[in-house]
């Protein structure tokens, strides 16, 4: 899995950066079924969160989500996007 992420109206510092690693291993378990994953966040009084996930067979997810914090907005992402990627890779598993 490739992984890009970047920032709107600010710059990711170490810490923000080491944050978005760490909650990036919630979807570690997909890393053979995902081959990019494209996060941004963009900071406009709160911090709007965006990312896409592109799998293997060819399917295209999107999700989203926006906080005035930081980490509240980054956990709201990866719930939203763990959720995602569990059924897309149920889905394949069941036409198997």
């Amino acid at each position: 899995m490739t992984k890009n992420y970047s920032a709107l109206g600010f710059t990711l510092d170490e810490k923000q950066t080491d944050l978005i690693e760490k909650k990036l291993e919630r979807v570690k378990y997909a890393d053979d079924l995902i081959i990019d994953l494209i996060l941004r966040v963009k900071e406009d009084k709160k911090y709007f969160w965006d990312a896409n996930v592109n799998f293997r067979w060819g399917t295209t997810a999107h999700v989203e989500a926006d906080d005035f914090d930081f980490a509240a907005g980054l956990n709201k992402l990866m719930d939203v996007l763990d959720v995602k990627v569990k059924k897309e890779k149920d889905k394949i598993q069941e036409k198997k």
